[in-house]
């Protein structure tokens, strides 16, 4: 009955100090991609409203990225709480030794490890494709009437737009376009609405430059001009973002390399649990030079994973290279424990 309570008073120690570090780390994160997704709003106009409800769609994806971090964090702070407190040296007095210590880790990482699953195999990738789809369609629903300046607009995969405004009329307008021809249209002054799914220009004081094939130049200088363009988006398909593949997804388009990052994901995690346990649990040692070697050693390791995923790498390299530095560590860390 004594070893059930301490098991429950661990683990609700160990949770609350993973929830509290959850609650700080995805707080800061996710202000961070709010204040990034304030620019559409800045440029375009949207709602404040639609962008904050989008900004939730990345919650999933950012628990992702920062379940590491928090678990180093997290089970630092606990320890040494209950280490400083006594309460550590108070369970290895009642004669249980390290079993309440390590039975309560092991479950609590379980329970981690199957959220970061769920997660980082099928959850965050799903709900990011609905974050990118509708991001997409709030950045290609346009009101002009709203808009300030244009800041080069994409309208379709051949416009584009620019233009200053001033109350109702704009000025300065700057039109980009391809048919038969490459085409460039600059106007002083004139007006801008989509009518029949279509942007229509009523253009006035400017000129139109076109370009064929052979490189011919024409030139047409006007006082009034009428353009209509199609209000065709850019297809969102044909971006592809291997943050909304599912590990289905990776499997049936033979992604070795994505499929290889999950799964590392998931090693690292038990490395810091296991380093955790042989650098600072297995000998009650917490103080700062060991607390900071723990820190740094897994704070390193997942920087260089970060960066390796982004960059160009081929799966052989990436595999060795990530398993030499878990090796280097645990290597380093033995032998630190042994000559201390």
């Amino acid at each position: 009955m004594k070893i059930d309570k301490i098991h429950k008073y661990l683990f609700f120690q160990i949770s609350r100090y993973f929830l509290l570090i959850l609650f700080i780390f995805l707080s800061v994160a996710w202000l961070l991609q709010v204040t990034r997704l304030f620019t559409i709003t800045n440029l375009i106009h949207i709602e404040v409203i639609d962008v904050i409800l989008l900004s939730f769609y990345l919650i999933p994806n950012l628990i992702t990225i920062i379940i590491p971090f928090i678990l180093i964090f997290g089970l630092l702070l606990c320890f040494i709480k209950l280490n400083r407190d006594n309460e550590l040296i108070s369970i290895l007095s009642l004669g249980f030794g390290l079993k309440p210590l390590k039975r309560c880790l092991y479950i609590f990482s379980f329970l981690i490890l199957l959220l970061f699953i769920l997660l980082n195999f099928f959850l965050a990738p799903s709900v990011y494709e609905l974050y990118k789809s509708k991001e997409y369609n709030l950045r290609n629903t346009l009101d002009l009437n709203k808009m300030s300046f244009s800041n080069f607009l994409n309208l379709n995969t051949n416009t584009i737009l620019d233009f200053k405004k001033k109350g109702n009329d704009y000025e300065d307008i700057f039109i980009s376009f391809e048919d038969d021809k490459d085409n460039l249209i600059y106007a002083k002054k004139g007006n801008i609405f989509i009518k029949n799914n279509k942007f229509n220009f009523q253009l006035s004081n400017g000129f139109k430059i076109s370009i064929n094939k052979e490189k011919e130049i024409e030139k047409l200088e006007f006082l009034n001009y009428i353009l209509k363009i199609e209000n065709k988006n850019i297809n969102s398909s044909n971006t592809i973002d291997k943050n909304t593949f599912t590990i289905f997804d990776d499997i049936n388009s033979k992604n070795y390399l994505n499929i290889c990052f999950r799964f590392t994901d998931i090693i690292i995690i038990i490395y810091i649990i296991f380093l955790f346990y042989k650098n600072n649990l297995r000998n009650i040692n917490f103080n700062t030079y060991n607390n900071v070697y723990f820190s740094l050693s897994c704070i390193i390791l997942l920087i260089i994973n970060q960066i390796l995923k982004n960059s160009e790498i081929i799966l052989f390299t990436y595999t060795i290279f990530i398993f030499s530095i878990i090796l280097f560590s645990l290597i380093i860390t033995f032998l630190k424990n042994k000559y201390e």
